[in-house]
């Protein structure tokens, strides 16, 4: 069986005790860094050391067969990412594709997600919206800025702090600098914020600011 643990955006607490049930139940973790999965392992007493391997956006195929040969073994393996649900921006996809092509129960063990938190904490409409994950640095960026000018509903994108103020001041210009956003630093973390604002107030906001560090999930 291949479990999909949701493990904690930024706050060890934020894990349910089902998902610490299956990591110390698992055969193997498999896991993005063995470092960082090491930590919340230590956090709670949990076993790791020869139980954790290592599964990354740079592993190769041979990785993914070598897990499912274990799966198809019989083995119980507890799949997560850093920080969040895996397969949500992240490798975590191809392997549970692969997992459910070759007949091994899947299991989803919920909670931890960026997108939901935000967007709940936003105050928005969260009946209908959209999300998109990081949006493309380059190539078919102006396209799908293009595409959401008419969207009605919520949208729900991620970005990193290297990008923030240059995607703010596109938005400004795609979008209008009077539409209402919400910009979630650091969630569930010691520093957590919600900018609330216009799009120009929230630009104008970070500027004063100075330079802004962490992750960001923007609302609007």
């Amino acid at each position: 069986m291949l479990s999909i643990v949701s493990t904690p955006i930024g706050n060890l607490e934020d894990i349910t005790l089902r998902a610490l049930r299956i990591l110390k139940e698992a055969d193997h973790i498999a896991c993005e860094d063995t470092r960082m999965t090491g930590q919340l392992l230590g956090y709670y007493d949990i076993e790791n050391g020869w139980r954790l391997m290592s599964f990354h956006s740079h592993s190769g195929f041979s990785k993914v067969d070598k897990i499912i040969e274990l799966l198809l073994e019989g083995k119980h393996i507890a799949l997560v990412s850093d920080a969040g649900t895996p397969g949500i921006s992240d490798p975590g996809y191809v392997l549970i594709k692969k997992a459910i092509e070759a007949g091994v129960t899947v299991t989803p063990i919920p909670w931890a997600s960026a997108v939901l938190s935000a967007l709940v904490a936003s105050g928005f409409d969260c009946h209908q919206y959209l999300y998109l994950g990081f949006i493309p640095v380059k190539k078919w960026r102006q396209t799908m800025l293009k595409s959401l000018q008419n969207k009605e509903h919520t949208v729900v994108i991620y970005e990193s702090v290297h990008r923030i103020e240059k995607t703010l001041q596109e938005f400004e210009e795609y979008f209008g600098a009077e539409t209402p956003m919400v910009v979630g630093r650091e969630i569930t973390k010691k520093f957590e914020e919600f900018a609330r604002g216009t799009i120009h107030e929230i630009r104008e906001y970070f500027k004063k600011e100075g330079k802004v560090k962490g992750e960001f999930v923007i609302v609007f």
